[in-house]
């Protein structure tokens, strides 16, 4: 473990970094970083005090005024060799990914790979910031849009994913033109530090140290903070949408813009049709994955009545040959929980599934500490239970009659994530995709819901916050469009033939 720490270079206590500089904060409150593995302390980070913060601020304002003039490609060779540098720490990274948030190093892996991922994406994004070009109704006048860069843009991010998401943003946005304020889970502070000095380390060399900052707090302090700063023109928040809410609220008072990535409650539709093989295998990642810790986490499965037994069985029998364990085993599929207020809340919802009138068909008990089974219920959709979120591994088999039964169930709740069909029938697909189909975000056919692709944009509707982060056409949020006429022609012409 120490190994993991020093080979990072996170021997010292930070509350903010900025040019180069790591702060020490006046004050001696800290957070300290315990591993769900095995209580273990890893190491703590000093809580960003407000002239830390200020100063972390402004030099990220500075440094805006400089990286904005830099030409876009040129910043795109830059995040191509912050995605070289995370290459050579991938296993160091993804080792301390698992001490921290207890995710199996298999996936952590992949988190770091989704790092890369988004860093080379950006690459070739820094070449293709294209705007448009439309005919002007006016003789001899020219008219086309543009992109700026919009300013410091805050990251918040969640403790599952620690690394990717502020990859998603910080790399987009840098190659935009933008700097970022980076404010991370107080449960996963330690790989928000080594990230920070592997960005700072490739950004120092050019000049440009203060393009990705981090400022640390304990509790929502300073999320409320960065949320009311009207300096930041941007805020990125990823996380439960009782925190989205409030982020979106106060940024909006303030005219500022929001990007919320919030809560999941994501439903797997079974036809009977469907190759159960395939069902099952993607339904046990998707719900029991991460230890149900995901966003995109399967928490709901509407099954066609006729395979229902069948069904039900054979998930039942893949859950029995899961393996929970330490994480860092090869062998482990399933890790902790991230806290104790996560395994109360695992115990809290199998109270209510025998109170709502569920029935726990596999799993619901805490093994030891943080360590508990992932779990099967069979549910009905009268049960208010499964119109929540618990980030938990449990998982709700419901029973329909038809896919309309089946699309309108999924749909009769507050998120809007991620959703998956599982069906051979064309007809049956195409009615999903359609507009009367899924309402979330992203709707998959016979693949599950989690585990997305960085190339297309991720996020959802309703209360999920509709974000879009990563892929596509997703850069557009972290820069300004501004509308451009030139008039060449040497005489006024009004538009809409208004003579003055």
């Amino acid at each position: 473990m120490n190994t993991v720490l020093s080979s990072l270079n996170l021997q010292q206590k930070n509350s903010g970094t900025f040019s180069s500089t790591w702060l020490n904060s006046t004050q001696a409150k800290e957070i300290v970083s315990y591993s769900p593995i095995d209580g273990a302390t890893l190491g703590a980070v000093e809580i960003t005090d407000d002239a830390s913060y200020e100063i972390v601020l402004k030099n990220s304002q500075d440094t805006f005024l400089k990286w904005r003039e830099y030409p876009a490609p040129k910043r795109g060779e830059i995040i191509r060799l912050l995605g070289q540098e995370l290459r050579n720490n991938k296993e160091g990274l993804a080792h301390l990914i698992t001490l921290e948030c207890g995710k199996i190093y298999s996936e952590s892996l992949g988190e770091v790979q989704e790092a890369i991922d988004i860093a080379d994406f950006a690459v070739g994004l820094s070449r293709q910031l294209y705007g448009l070009t439309m005919h002007s109704e006016r003789p001899n006048h020219r008219m086309y849009e543009q992109w700026h860069p919009l300013g410091p843009v805050a990251v918040i991010t969640a403790f599952n994913f620690p690394l990717a998401v502020w990859a998603w943003n910080a790399c987009i946005a840098a190659v935009c033109g933008d700097t970022i304020v980076w404010k991370p889970s107080e449960l996963t502070p330690l790989i928000a530090v080594a990230a920070t000095k592997i960005a700072e380390k490739i950004t120092s060399q050019f000049g440009f140290a203060g393009v990705f900052s981090l400022v640390n707090g304990a509790g929502a302090e300073v999320g409320k903070k960065i949320a009311a700063d009207k300096r930041f023109p941007l805020v990125s928040a990823t996380g439960s949408t009782r925190m989205g809410r409030e982020v979106g609220q106060v940024v909006a008072a303030r005219l500022g813009k929001s990007l919320l990535e919030l809560g999941g409650n994501n439903a797997v539709i079974v036809m009977e049709d469907a190759d159960l093989n395939l069902v099952v295998d993607s339904i046990a990642f998707g719900a029991a994955g991460t230890t149900g810790q995901r966003c995109t986490t399967t928490r709901r499965v509407f099954v066609a009545e006729s395979i229902a037994d069948s069904f039900t069985k054979a998930l039942i029998d893949k859950y029995k040959k899961l393996i929970i364990g330490n994480p860092l085993d090869s062998t482990t599929q399933i890790g902790p929980l991230i806290n104790a207020q996560a395994v109360k809340a695992f115990e809290a919802a199998i109270i209510r599934v025998n109170k709502e009138g569920g029935q726990v068909l596999e799993g619901g008990n805490v093994i030891k500490d943080l360590y508990v089974e992932p779990t099967i219920v069979a549910a009905t959709p009268e049960m208010k239970l499964v119109e929540e979120e618990t980030f938990a591994p449990i998982v709700y088999v419901m029973k329909v009659k038809n896919i309309e039964q089946a699309i309108a169930l999924q749909n009769a709740v507050p998120q809007g994530l991620s959703s998956a069909l599982f069906s051979d029938s064309i007809k049956y697909s195409e009615y999903f995709l359609s507009t009367a189909g899924s309402d979330c975000g992203i709707a998959n056919i016979n693949i599950g819901t989690s585990g997305a692709e960085i190339g297309g944009a991720f996020g959802g509707e309703k209360d999920t916050g509709g974000g879009r982060e990563s892929g596509s056409d997703s850069w557009k949020i972290y820069m300004r469009r501004q509308t451009n006429t030139i008039n060449w022609g040497g005489r006024v012409v009004l538009a809409q033939g208004v003579k003055f």
